[in-house]
């Protein structure tokens, strides 16, 4: 039987002038750009580019020097908007706490603020592992799970608040290339089924050109561009073209050792 599919919303993201300096050094310098309702919006550009402290920004866990982050139209920073959207951040890491298990793990923010009964918390967890593929792995360790079966862990978690908007940092990474297949194709069946804002800060290529319905190009904190994939890929901007076109040169010649 198939997880429900729910009908919630996603929220519209808007990110104007957005400046951000640590110790004098701007890394934010006036990014502007909106994320659609119910879009894959990919934020891609080489690393220290300033796509991870973006993130941090857009889900209140920094604040600008300048500009602002609006949610459907409200600036972040006004007093009780934050707690108006239903927000979740799939990290890096994964962030799983190795003396949860899998269940807990996922329904952790359900019972840490006792929203629930335990039984409907336990149906909840079930159902949001079904989602990401994971039915049945509620009693695990996730020492005992792959990196790729982590962070799906880690999505279904996020999924748990019904979110209408959920941001990825780097989901892809130290995952090998037929992982991160199944992590973006996780990405694009959550977008469907649950019709969720997704906006995905990536160093992947090929990820990026897969999943997303726009993608922002990031290099040195600017935005150099914004389009659909194959805007951003005819693009003939000289560091966009670097960016896309970077590769080892197998073919060159090599000194004996």
């Amino acid at each position: 039987m198939n997880a429900p599919v729910t009908t919630q919303q996603g929220v519209r993201v808007t990110v104007r002038g957005l400046r951000r300096s640590f110790l004098g050094q701007p890394v934010l310098k006036g990014l502007n750009f909106e994320v659609d309702r119910g879009e894959i919006f990919v934020v891609m550009g080489p690393s220290g580019s300033g796509k991870s402290v973006l993130l941090k920004h857009i889900i209140g866990l920094e604040t600008p020097d300048e500009g602002e982050i609006l949610i459907e139209g409200e600036s972040i920073q006004s007093p009780g908007v934050m707690d108006k959207y239903r927000m979740a951040m799939v990290f890096q890491s994964g962030a799983l706490f190795n003396s949860l298990t899998v269940g807990e793990n996922v329904g952790l923010y359900l019972s840490e603020h006792r929203l629930q009964a335990a039984d409907e918390i336990a149906r909840i967890v079930t159902e949001k592992l079904e989602i990401v593929g994971l039915k049945g792995q509620e009693d695990r360790s996730p020492s005992e799970l792959s990196g790729g079966m982590k962070k799906r862990v880690a999505i279904a978690r996020a999924l748990v608040i019904e979110p209408q908007l959920i941001l990825y940092d780097e989901p892809t990474s130290e995952l090998d290339p037929l992982m991160a297949v199944t992590i973006g194709d996780e990405v694009i069946k959550l977008n469907r089924r649950i019709r969720v804002t997704s906006i995905v800060v990536t160093h992947d290529r090929d990820l990026a050109f897969g999943i997303a319905d726009r993608i922002a190009l990031m290099a040195d904190g600017q935005i150099l561009t914004v389009g659909k994939p194959e805007e951003v890929k005819s693009n003939p901007h000289p560091q966009i073209q670097k960016f896309l076109t970077a590769d080892f040169n197998l073919n060159k010649e090599r000194t004996p050792l």
